[in-house]
């Protein structure tokens, strides 16, 4: 059933929503976050501003404030708005909205702005539909989405549409969101008395994880919920805010250096082949609300410095945790996170990459900057042959076993020194072999020239 603009800014039942609806900015001053779209001078800004919103995707987490945007722009337009749901329209929807947008046009010059929330859940038909209508600017169209649209949403409505992506509210943002509620007598909980921790706003902001609407929801339930004392006081703890959004803080330490004390023990446990103990600390981690994309990042690092060529599908299985953390997000994300964790700590160990940038990155800084050899340096514009650029440059493909001696810049020193570990002896092998012949070469040409 679509929504007209004057359903969207005349909410039903005002006492019976949830304050996250009741807090719903109603204008970009009283929008917080996503600065990188909407912040002073954006164009998204400046084309809510003037009312020249062409289509738009906004793609990002739930609770970042893609729906509220929307209804902003309703607020604003002087276009005519309609809401509907992916999940509950269909095409013969679709095609009415269309035509009643076509005579508006003819008959008042008035434009439609349609906004559809969940775009992604409509088919390849559903979008094809709104393709027409969206191409000759019948209606300017508005979807929300939780999933990359590159991924979900027809090609030639994505090359129509603006995309916009929302990040997870930052901290900052939810403080402000939070205390605006407890503040507004109006449409928040300002009418109550609250009496909030400290420790109990902390925990709300860290377990919301970016999201608005489970940190008002969480605040709603356990000021509503929450008896007062003898002065009429609602005294927010810690223990409530745990309870409201179900889930216990784990607490690292009052000064939080047992963030970084966890991390500590969870990197040395998979460096030392430790599984079970990795798997314990990832788990304090993430109940305790730490990102997982974090925790990712130092499995990728661990996988590069500590496990290194001994193993070189550790980092490739780092790597694509990292994004199906992105991708699926959490729970789930946990999963492949347990996956990596356990690969990365069974794996045979090798420090020798991290040891041969430390040694090559020392040689830079202590020691006069070498030239690239003449043969070595581009040879593929003009006039680089009579600067003797590139001359005499062997490659490589072109000789037996796809190998050749010659000068690559470096030639007195030894920065990688693979270890016997895992595939790296392989490496070492073939490395060993390589420079044996070398040398073999030098004192030939050594032996020729006494």
């Amino acid at each position: 059933m679509a929504e007209t603009l004057f359903d969207v800014a005349r909410p039903s039942r005002p006492h019976n929503l949830p304050l996250a609806l009741k807090m719903r900015p109603v204008s970009l001053d009283e929008f917080t976050g996503q600065e990188h779209i909407l912040g002073k001078g954006r164009l998204l800004k400046r084309a809510i501003e003037s009312d020249k919103v062409t289509s738009l995707i906004l793609f990002g987490p739930p609770g970042t404030g893609k729906s509220a945007l929307a209804h902003i722009i309703a607020n604003k337009t002087k276009s005519h708005f309609v809401k509907i749901n992916a999940v509950t329209s269909g095409v013969e929807e679709i095609r009415k909205i269309i035509d009643e947008a076509k005579q508006r046009q003819d008959l008042n010059n008035k434009t439609t702005i349609l906004f559809i929330d969940e775009v992604h859940r409509f088919n390849k038909l559903q979008q094809d539909a709104l393709l027409p209508a969206v191409e000759d600017n019948t209606i300017t169209l508005i979807g929300a989405t939780t999933h990359n649209p590159f991924f979900f949403i027809n090609a030639p409505l994505i090359s129509r549409s603006t995309v916009a992506e929302f990040y997870p509210l930052k901290d900052e943002n939810l403080r402000k969101i939070l205390n605006r509620a407890l503040k507004d007598k109006e449409k928040g909980l300002g009418k109550y008395n609250v009496k909030i921790e400290e420790r109990a706003i902390s925990h709300l902001i860290k377990v919301s994880d970016g999201d608005a609407r489970r940190l008002l929801n969480a605040l709603e339930i356990g000021v509503l919920t929450t008896k007062k004392d003898k002065g009429g006081i609602i005294n927010f703890n810690l223990a409530i805010a745990e309870e409201s959004i179900q889930k216990k803080a784990v607490v690292y330490d009052k000064d939080e250096t047992g963030h970084y004390d966890t991390i500590s023990a969870f990197i040395k446990s998979m460096r030392g082949c430790d599984p079970d103990s990795a798997l314990y600390w990832l788990a304090k981690m993430l109940e305790a609300g730490e990102d997982p994309r974090f925790i990712a990042r130092r499995i990728i690092i661990c996988a590069a410095e500590d496990v290194g060529n001994a193993d070189p599908q550790a980092l490739v299985i780092a790597n694509a945790c990292f994004h199906a953390c992105e991708l699926i997000g959490m729970p789930e994300g946990r999963i492949p996170l347990a996956q990596a964790t356990i690969y990365v700590a069974c794996c045979p160990k090798s420090n020798a990459s991290y040891e041969a940038i430390e040694k090559a990155s020392k040689d830079i800084k202590e020691q006069r900057t070498r030239q690239v050899p003449s043969h070595l340096q581009v040879g593929s514009y003009k006039g680089a042959e009579k600067l003797g650029r590139g001359v005499g440059y062997k490659y490589a493909h072109s000789f037996p076993g796809h190998f050749v001696r010659q000068n690559y810049g470096v030639s007195d020193r030894h920065y990688y020194i693979p270890s016997s570990q895992g595939y790296e002896k392989i490496i070492k092998n073939r490395l060993d072999e390589l420079r044996k012949r070398k040398q073999e070469k030098v004192a030939e040409q050594n032996k020729k020239t006494s």
